[in-house]
């Protein structure tokens, strides 16, 4: 969750499904722009760890993993040099420099694993089936205490980080489980007059969901869109955009209140700020209506995301390293916004031209001839018989390109 010493060798050992997933998807965009392949596998480890010990069988993922076991903070997971050479035999030696152990140890007698010659070291032959062995074995250790709730909001984060990873890096079964993971949601985390639930456990959705809850879902509905091109993501997220700025909306100031119009009557409705160490629900809201307003060319959309923008703009300048994410939504608001659709059968080679790359400041669109969801594909055709694309500009376009080489061009310029 946090280090707690001076060269960040130390963590406080627990374990948040909302710092994952926003981490796999920094290390995603890392990827993209500096072509690092310990960031791609970083984000790969982290993800596959969210599926393998996160997820719960209705495809919800849970909140937390404590730090302690066996009443010691990080028992599970240190290890000492009699261990690994006792299950590693003679390809322990190798692992134990590559992960800094020693006898003395790094945490209270035992070792915390770390890559010893920085993040560039090379590792020893084997080391993927050494990992393999020690992690089987760490399995029938005690395990940490479960918080297994299932929060919306952080579900949310985790739908937005599997499903862009998985468009990304061709993991189907990323794609998958974010797509489970939001009929979860979307079915089983709602009250008889379906709106969004907080929480839910043993089978029971309970509390009035919070503006982060429909403000980070929206923007994982529409990455889980753009990642899939299946039109029921976008019309979802439509339908929770009415929601959320009818029941969380402010028409006279502008921005979004944390609680519903419909929430027990509290002393006065607040407005969340800054975004640590998730983002705000203002901040969350703004950009995915932006993003929204740029695939159905929609100005009131734009409109409630620019109110939050005008509400935050003083305190985001004096303290931007508070208002992170809400400076991202400025930029998209201030950056020349490029929407592209696809149209036609198979749209891989082209999808992959645009998602190869970190483009914040674009939005993606895609399906067969005819079809009207999102707006920016209504009317749009391929180009004898391809497959074809259209870079567009506030639904204003170029003529469509057929090539994956014209389409890298024209996003290049």
């Amino acid at each position: 969750r946090y280090s707690v010493d001076a060269v960040w060798r130390v963590p406080h050992f627990e374990k948040m499904l909302y710092d994952n997933a926003l981490l796999a998807r920094a290390y995603l965009h890392g990827w993209q722009v500096l072509g690092h392949e310990r960031y791609r596998r970083v984000c790969e480890q982290t993800l596959d760890w969210m599926l393998a010990e996160m997820r719960g069988p209705e495809g919800g993922f849970y909140s937390a993993l404590d730090a302690d076991s066996e009443g010691e903070e990080g028992r599970f997971y240190v290890w000492t040099p009699a261990q690994i050479r006792e299950l590693l035999g003679e390809e322990a030696e190798a692992a134990i420099e590559f992960y800094g152990v020693s006898e003395r140890g790094n945490f209270e007698g035992a070792n915390i694993l770390h890559l010893a010659g920085g993040p560039e070291a090379t590792p020893p032959p084997g080391l993927d089936g050494a990992r393999r062995t020690l992690y089987e074995a760490r399995a029938k250790r005690v395990w940490p205490g479960l918080d297994d709730k299932r929060l919306t909001a952080w579900n949310a984060l985790a739908i937005s980080a599997l499903a862009e990873a998985g468009a990304v890096l061709g993991r189907g079964d990323y794609l998958d489980a974010a797509a489970a993971c939001a009929e979860f949601l979307l079915g089983s985390v709602r009250d008889s007059d379906g709106h969004l639930l907080r929480t839910y456990k043993d089978g029971d959705a309970r509390l009035n969901g919070y503006l982060e809850d429909h403000a980070f879902l929206l923007e994982a509905l529409l990455t889980l869109y753009e990642s899939s091109f299946d039109e029921h993501w976008f019309e979802q997220a439509r339908e929770l955009a009415e929601t959320t700025i009818a029941r969380f909306g402010d028409p006279e100031r502008g921005g979004f209140y944390s609680t519903s119009a419909d929430h027990e009557e509290l002393i006065a409705r607040r407005k969340e700020i800054g975004d640590h160490p998730i983002p705000s629900g203002n901040s969350s809201a703004a950009l995915g209506l932006l993003r929204l307003a740029a695939l159905t060319g929609e100005h009131r959309y734009a409109s409630e995301g620019e109110g939050v923008l005008r509400l935050f703009a003083k305190p985001a300048v004096q303290h931007p390293e508070t208002f992170a994410h809400l400076l991202r939504a400025l930029d998209f608001h201030l950056a020349t916004t490029r929407e592209v659709a696809l149209v036609g059968g198979d749209l891989g080679e082209l999808a992959a031209v645009v998602r190869t790359a970190f483009r914040p400041n674009l939005v993606l669109a895609g399906g067969p001839e005819g079809t009207e969801q999102p707006p920016l594909l209504e009317g749009r055709t391929g180009v004898d018989g391809r497959p074809a694309a259209y870079v567009c500009q506030n639904f204003s376009c170029r003529l469509p390109v057929t090539g994956a080489q014209d389409l890298a061009a024209e996003l290049s310029e």
